[in-house]
């Protein structure tokens, strides 16, 4: 009992420790599961989800056999569809087993010592559970909102087009709540994919860290490859087995009376719907967990008792773990599908209407363009992963190569390949005889997304990384308090809003303009190029996304690894380099959410057009402009407006409420613990685990529920207001104005909290390298405090206003026949 983990893990003075060193090096040689545990299980037993249950009982040859008939399937619908879409479907399976291949080599390294192994162990239980309750509440909301669509669908109009090719309502309805029900569950894989390689990934970094940064960087980075890989994979196959079901289903061909494939793409609109509904609530969830425990960690922990983040002896810590998982890498999974989901759809929707409108024979190019350019994203995203290598001496311990330059390379060789596949892509799908010369025209426009993606990860990576003049600044003030720590990381979060606002400005108005420019008009002359352009921008922008949820998933990753050095008392040397590791991390989470806000705005514009596209479908009548001097639509844009901050307030508040029960809980163990300080009685950490879940799952439904019902709610309002007043398609007008205002706020917003939430924690990590008093001084303290209030910025209401944004827009869209 003496040899118990405890010594290791420095559940003894540090005199009795001394004293027992050599028992604990023999204890190590015991069998593991003769030791008493240090770390609870979270769970009872263990947990996968029910399809992985039933694969693993199947025999390997049955289990190939179907495999073998769903591939063949695929490709048949593929080759009936066009050769487009089965060049995408080889390039997503190639990805997959890639995906495969990276797991393998991630989950072939060793966990490390077995005290590692009990805390990596005791924060997948505690992620997998809560993703269990959570993602079972998600499911319950998705079937009752699916049943709520299809009535919704029955009763409601068609466009001509839709009439003319006999499409009736119920075979409407059904395909929008089959496509809502697959973004759904595809948006929630993505999610677990991305927790379910974070909690194995964490340990074998920390692991590595012991012997070379190097190491550790390349096996965080290959472990959120993986995730990467296929969220990216499942948002373009999903649409493109959905696109080609639906081609194959309906008898789309060129012959009178039958759907056209320029039509094709509004049936996709659900699906988006589906993979932004679960974001929003895996984020809001995940983000008021992960928060809600960092900041009750925090504030007792750091704050009143002093102990260093991520001391063994904060009952909240391993909750502040676990929310790494679940707000970090399962939110941020389900995050990204949607935005590339939701901006595929909308850019195919845009170039099926530029299509007809131009009269171009086979528009199937400008159709499918979306889904072959994020294939090309998973080739050169692959190549990026594979480019960092590990290091060649394998007993170098210290850091040889700052691991943000490291990152910087892989995204900049990405960056390289993505012009040349992007220009490739444009020549071979967007060449048409009526303008010789518009594939280039795109081409630049895909150039100015992709300068806009890097300039937005360069301006995130200024104002959040303490190697830059702005966090050094606000460490600065953390030296003269608390108040003059919060007023500088306001005031650095609302200074941050004004470069990218003036690079999405410019990069939209450059690519409309050289969409017009493109040679591409109507029947009447007038170019209708720009839309498509700005769509083509937005492509540019997401070309990079696998790589960049890569640098995403290495943060929360990196922050796992660094716990758990922490609270297994390994030597400061390797310490240094999680700490290293971390605070890249930080800078790279920060960065792709600027990313994210960017490509959100863009996509936003897309959708909002693809709306009024849609609006005109079936309402038979121009509808381009919507005039904001008419009092009901101003008022729809001060509704949106309005939104954006009730929502982020909900969502802070939420975050607050969570983190007052945490620590009031690590309050009352201390005090009726007093040994815990002491290493003399070892904290109820599966205590906190519980709070912080039910928390969790119980706040995220108010903002969740008000981003919903808000747009519907109001388009059904103003549509019985038009119909008595005598204003025709009033809903769809307010509607528009209030999708509009909330975008803008969002963007805004969006920025603030992110930048603000960011650069807080990374003052923070600055002061704790030893700069002005280094960890324990007044500076330290009001960085914690500053970091604090930051947490909910970053983590939960400001990555949840991007998905909101995009959610308003995805619902409109299915939604835009009730509001007529």
């Amino acid at each position: 009992e003496s040899c118990s983990i405890y010594h290791k893990l420095g559940w003894e003075n540090s005199a009795q420790k001394m004293m027992m060193d050599e028992d604990v090096e023999q204890a190590s040689l015991l069998s593991f599961n003769d030791r008493p545990r240090a770390f609870p299980n979270m769970r009872s037993k263990t947990y996968s989800p029910l399809i992985f249950r039933i694969l693993r009982r199947l025999n390997v040859r049955v289990l190939s056999i179907i495999l073998l008939i769903c591939f063949g399937v695929i490709f048949f619908m593929g080759a009936s569809t066009s050769p487009i879409i089965l060049f995408v479907f080889t390039v997503c399976i190639i990805s997959f087993l890639l995906s495969l291949y990276l797991t393998k080599w991630v989950l072939a390294k060793d966990e490390g010592p077995p005290e590692m192994v009990q805390i990596s162990d005791a924060i997948r239980d505690g992620a997998e559970g809560f993703f269990r309750t959570q993602y079972s509440t998600i499911s319950k909301m998705a079937i009752l909102l699916a049943f709520v669509i299809l009535c919704i669908y029955l009763f409601r109009s068609l466009t001509p087009q839709q009439e003319a090719a006999g499409l009736g309502r119920a075979m409407s309805a059904y395909i929008t709540v089959a496509a809502f029900l697959l973004g759904a569950l595809c948006s929630g894989i993505a999610g677990y994919v991305g927790m379910w390689v974070s909690v194995r990934a964490n340990v074998r970094v920390s692991s590595a860290a012991r012997r070379s940064a190097r190491e550790a960087l390349q096996i965080a980075v290959r472990a959120g490859g993986f995730s990467a890989l296929v969220v990216v994979g499942m948002a373009v196959i999903g649409i493109a087995i959905l696109y080609s079901t639906f081609y194959v289903l309906l008898g789309v061909d060129d012959s009178p009376g039958s759907m056209s494939v320029n039509d094709l793409p509004l049936l996709l609109v659900g699906y988006g719907f589906g993979a932004s509904f679960v974001a929003l609530f895996a984020q809001l969830g995940g983000g008021i967990y992960t928060k809600g425990a960092d900041v009750g960690a925090d504030l007792v922990g750091k704050v009143e008792q002093g102990i260093p983040e991520d001391d063994p002896r904060n009952p909240a810590v391993i909750a502040d773990l676990v929310g790494d998982n679940v707000g970090d890498c399962a939110a941020r999974g389900a995050d990204l599908f949607e935005s590339i989901a939701a901006e595929i759809i909308s850019a195919m929707i845009l170039g099926g209407t530029m299509a007809k409108k131009c009269k171009i024979e086979d528009p199937s190019g400008f159709i499918l363009f979306p889904l072959v350019v994020h294939s090309f994203d998973l080739v050169i995203s692959s190549i990026g992963i594979l480019s960092i290598k590990g290091t060649r001496n394998a007993s170098v311990k210290s850091p040889v190569e700052d691991p943000m330059a490291v990152l910087q390379k892989g995204y900049s060789l990405t960056i390289i390949l993505a012009v040349l596949t992007f220009g490739a892509s444009t020549r071979w799908l967007l060449y048409t005889e009526q303008a010789p010369s518009a594939w280039f025209s795109f081409a630049l426009c895909g150039l100015v997304g992709i300068i806009t993606a890097y300039a937005f990860v360069w301006i995130s990576k200024y104002y959040t990384d303490y190697k830059h003049e702005p966090v050094r600044t606000l460490a600065l003030a953390s030296s003269t308090g608390h108040g003059t720590n919060i007023i500088a990381g306001v005031s650095l979060g609302l200074e941050s809003t004004a470069l990218p606002v003036l690079v999405i400005s410019v990069a939209i108005i450059s690519a409309y303009w050289l969409g017009n420019t493109s040679g591409l008009v109507d029947e009447n002359g007038i170019p209708t190029g720009g839309l498509f352009g700005t769509a083509v921008a937005t492509m540019g922008m997401l070309s990079t996304a696998a790589y960049v949820l890569t640098m995403d998933m290495f943060g929360p990753i990196a922050d796992n690894a660094g716990g758990i050095v922490e609270m297994s008392q390994q030597p400061e040397s390797v310490r240094e380099i999680t700490d290293l590791l971390d605070a890249v991390g930080n800078t790279t989470k920060a960065a792709t959410k600027g990313f994210a806000i960017g490509s959100a705005a863009l996509a936003s514009f897309l959708l909002f057009s693809a709306y009024m596209d849609e609006v005109s479908a079936f309402a038979s009548v121009s509808f381009k402009e919507v005039d904001i001097a008419i009092p009901e639509v101003f008022v729809g844009g001060l509704l949106g407006s309005m939104l954006i901050f009730l929502f982020s307030a909900w969502a802070c508040a939420a975050v607050g409420r969570t983190a007052q029960e945490v620590v009031n809980e690590v309050r009352r163990q201390f005090i009726e613990r007093p040994g815990i300080m002491e290493y003399k009685e070892k904290p109820d950490y599966s205590r906190c685990v519980a709070i912080v879940a039910s928390a969790a799952l119980r706040e995220m439904i108010k903002p969740g529920a008000l981003a919903i019902a808000s747009p519907i709610v109001v388009g059904l309002v103003f549509r019985i207001l038009g119909y008595y007043t005598g204003q025709p398609l009033l809903g769809a007008k307010v509607v528009a104005s209030m999708l509009m205002f909330a975008t803008v706020c969002g963007i805004l917003m969006a920025l603030f909290l992110n930048t603000a939430g960011g650069a807080w924690d990374n003052a923070k990590k600055y002061i704790e390298t030893g700069a002005l008093g280094g960890k324990g001084s007044e500076a330290h303290k009001a960085a914690v405090t500053g970091d604090t209030v930051g947490d909910p910025f970053k983590d939960t209401a400001g990555p949840s206003i991007h998905v909101l944004i995009k959610m308003l827009a995805t619902i409109t869209l299915v939604m835009a026949p009730v509001f007529l």
